[in-house]
């Protein structure tokens, strides 16, 4: 058995999970030098929110930040989550916008892609896997691991081998809700280790409390790589911490041959963030902790909270657990879907409107009739065909792959942001979240006429001596 590797969170999924995505880059460029020489697997640092929510809520540049992540960690890979064809938005977008946000994430210092579909519809990954590969990047296939009477351990087996036919250079399994037991980590990975010949990596969260020993038992059964955070941002809703799956792995034949004591020294820095945001209140208690109904009602820990504040805000708070009744029941009636985003909000969000309004399906968010339509994609299993039938009223529902509907974009995207385009990828930042984009362009732009006008200012006041 090789050294067990690990790919490290905390500039990415760590604090997404545990204080909603507000790292800044100023946060992480006096840890970048020490991540660097830790002798990690991968650095997991853009994609999934981050790109969002850096333009969103901290006036930063996502694709600045992955430059100058990439300026200084330049012994270690960076690693990037993607969406498949969502990309890093809501929607599906047209084939030249994903074949070129892939050229783009390479272009700027991205070595791995972690790519995956909501509903594990690989059709939904083609594009952006062959166009990883053509680049020159590690195209890293994923399965969203999830629990029903579907989703069987011979059929994760086979979907991994299906990824591996499609030209992955390795497999995730991706546990976005800290649903997979010691015992079944073990024995899937067993058997995918016996079945492929590319590296398998497992990816959890810590939200039921099982983690660390999940990784223990994966890693017994051949696992390659496993993901984790450095510990200040671990557990809770994040990873499984860093440094005690090196300590336990120390001396042994799974020995990561990472060193303890410096990683210690990256904790300490992050320890005073962590620190900082738990004052603010950023960081919630409730995001701390082992939540038991994680496997109990098996719905990820973002998405309870959300749940309560739905119901709050309906003023139905005494419906909670009648809501947590309701979500199998439309993940049912929805085809078995993974509740991962969005499905996972999708989901939710109809098991609150059924609860509230009384009546199943009376109200329908259109993101419901999406997934019924196949907007999203082949379920895992087929949907409900009388509630289909009802919602759709009429409409043909999709069966080919999605994007194959939408007519290229990238040349009427870039026309209509052209007043703001400064660099390449300004495009790309458009076309997934152009109301957000436009404000930030704008804030941009303002502070850049700020910047030349103090500098005028102080050549105007210029006096040689």
């Amino acid at each position: 058995m090789a050294k067990v590797k690990i790919t490290e969170t905390i500039l990415r999924d760590a604090h997404q999970s545990l204080a909603a995505t507000r790292m800044t880059i100023d946060d992480m460029i006096p840890a970048l030098s020490a991540l660097d020489d830790v002798g990690y697997n991968a650095l997991e640092c853009w994609g999934g929110a981050t790109f969002d929510s850096a333009m969103r809520f901290l006036n930063e540049d996502p694709w600045e930040r992955l430059r100058k992540i990439r300026n200084v960690c330049t012994k270690t890979k960076l690693q990037m989550l993607l969406r498949g064809q969502n990309l890093l938005g809501y929607k599906h977008y047209a084939d030249d916008v994903v074949t070129y946000f892939v050229q783009k994430s390479i272009a700027n210092g991205i070595d791995i892609i972690r790519i995956f579909d909501a509903l594990n519809d690989f059709r939904n990954i083609e594009k952006s896997m062959d166009a990883c590969r053509k680049e020159g990047g590690h195209a890293q296939g994923c399965i969203a691991y999830t629990i029903s009477p579907i989703h069987t351990f011979d059929k994760f087996v086979t979907d991994a081998k299906q990824l591996e036919e499609m030209g992955a250079d390795s497999v995730c399994i991706k546990d976005m809700a800290g649903l997979l037991l010691p015992y079944e980590a073990y024995n899937m990975v067993k058997a995918m280790k016996e079945t492929l010949s590319i590296p398998v990596e497992l990816h959890t969260h810590y939200t039921s409390g099982v983690g660390s020993m999940t990784y223990l038992k994966a890693i017994e059964a051949g696992c390659d790589i496993v993901d984790t955070a450095i510990s200040p941002l671990a557990m809770g809703t994040s990873q499984p911490p860093t440094e005690p799956l090196v300590a336990t792995l120390a001396g042994t034949e799974y020995d990561t041959g990472l060193d303890l004591v410096h990683l210690t020294k990256v904790a300490e820095h992050f320890r005073g963030i962590r620190e900082r945001w738990i004052a603010s209140g950023l960081i919630s208690s409730k995001m701390l902790g082992v939540d038991v109904n994680a496997l109990i009602y098996q719905v990820p820990g973002g998405m309870l909270s959300n749940l309560v504040n739905q119901l709050q805000q309906a003023g139905k708070e005494d419906q909670f657990y009648d809501v947590l009744a309701e979500i199998p029941r439309v993940r049912k009636d929805f085809g078995y879907p993974p509740l991962v985003t969005p499905s996972s909000q999708i989901v939710g969000t109809q098991a609150v409107m059924n609860v509230i309004s009384g009546e199943r399906y009376k109200m329908v968010p259109k993101e419901s009739k999406a997934v019924l339509k196949g907007e999203y994609g082949k379920t895992p299993a087929p949907v409900d065909p009388e509630i289909q039938k009802k919602i759709l009223a009429g409409e043909e529902p999709i069966t080919c792959r999605p994007a194959d509907l939408i007519e290229p974009e990238l040349d009427k995207i870039r026309a209509q942001a052209a007043e703001y385009i400064e660099q390449d990828e300004d495009v790309l930042t458009y076309a997934m979240f152009p109301q957000v984009a436009e404000k930030f362009f704008k804030w941009r732009r303002a502070q850049r006429h700020l910047v030349d006008d103090e500098v005028g200012s102080a050549e105007e006041g210029y006096q040689p001596v």
